[in-house]
């Protein structure tokens, strides 16, 4: 596409004046003198200096004409012969099965649907949409009973554990599992909090090393990565009497994949046991959809909620409105649980 004049002479002219061509204070060419140089109109120069004047390269004195004003900066760099070096498009590949036109129909849906109600700013903790059906379908796939008011929808794992950090306090010491997802350390140190390593056995964390000083307690009880370990039911129970022990601990249930149980009733959550008191319940569609939805959310106990009002309710949503709805409506309709069902036969076989 052709560049235009007066973009063209505003460049150059912005180019001068970086690189000291037109001093600090002196004038520009009249907006005539300018034109004839350039052999176009003055209104394709004042056009050009507008630009100049708007961005604080110029200023205009009555009777003066335009004077150069100080900036401090660099020469441009010459662009000339260069060629942009355009990166590889991602591969596509068939490893993660998906129901696409299922979802591309109830995108098709929403947008019609919702019209002007996808260009309103999503509340922080999300819409009431997506929540009430993250909770229906908890309570029917997973028998995991909560309020949608408890429901925080975010962007992913990561960003539920920074706010699990802000919720909880960076005061906290944190006990992760060894080995865990190396992202769990790595947010938690990011967020300046100390953590405490604490080895696993053949049915979860070594009840050894639940003496140790820490008061929040992250695991995954169902297939830990990267050792596959899921928790026995005594070491489930374990868990929440050692946070019920003192009033200031806390559990962080990283539920991740557990949508994929064995055939059967899927494995009770730390969650649903205790009752939602002392366990802040995390999960993502990354494993149960696509690595590319980026959408999660966290359930949080009751007496979290004003602490989370408290110290996040400032903030955004960082998941799209569109995004939500559509995952909204492709849960509601059953194609979320159709998809799971299918994906879970064909792993089992």
């Amino acid at each position: 596409m052709r560049e235009k004049k007066y973009y063209s002479l505003y460049k150059s002219v912005k180019d001068d004046i970086i690189s000291g061509k037109y001093a600090p204070n002196s004038k520009l060419p009249s907006k005539r003198v300018m034109a004839d140089r350039w052999g176009c109109s003055i209104v394709t120069v004042e056009n050009a200096y507008g630009m100049l004047y708007e961005e604080g390269y110029i200023d205009c004195k009555e009777r003066s004409g335009y004077i150069v004003k100080s900036v401090q900066g660099i020469a441009p760099s010459d662009k000339s012969g260069k060629v942009l070096d355009l990166l590889p498009c991602e591969k596509v590949t068939n490893e993660q099965p998906f129901e696409y036109s299922s979802w591309a129909k109830t995108v098709r849906k929403v947008v019609s649907e919702r019209g002007r109600s996808l260009f309103i700013k999503s509340p922080v903790e999300g819409i009431s949409f997506l929540r009430n059906a993250i909770a229906q379908y908890l309570l029917r796939y997973r028998d995991i009973f909560t309020q949608p008011k408890n429901i925080i929808i975010g962007s992913g794992a990561e960003q539920l554990y920074e706010n699990a950090v802000k919720i909880l306090g960076r005061e906290r010491v944190f006990g992760i599992e060894n080995p865990c997802y190396k992202g769990i350390k790595a947010v938690y140190q990011g967020e300046g909090v100390k953590t405490v390593d604490l080895d696993m056995g053949k049915d979860g964390i070594l009840s050894s090393q639940l003496k140790k000083d820490f008061s929040v307690l992250h695991v995954t009880p169902f297939n830990s990565y990267p050792s596959g370990i899921t928790a026995t039911a005594g070491k489930r129970f374990e868990y929440l009497a050692w946070a019920n022990q003192k009033p200031d601990r806390y559990i962080i249930e990283d539920d991740f994949a557990s949508e994929f149980f064995m055939p059967g009733h899927p494995i009770d959550s730390l969650f649903s046991t205790d009752g939602g008191k002392k366990v802040v319940y995390i999960n993502t569609f990354s494993k149960s959809l696509s690595p590319s939805m980026r959408i999660g959310y966290m359930i949080l106990p009751d007496n979290l909620l004003d602490q989370y009002y408290e110290k996040l309710g400032g903030f955004s949503c960082s998941v799209p409105v569109l995004d939500q709805y559509v995952l909204a409506e492709f849960i509601s309709s059953g194609s979320f649980e159709r998809h799971l069902n299918k994906t879970r036969r064909k792993l089992n076989k």
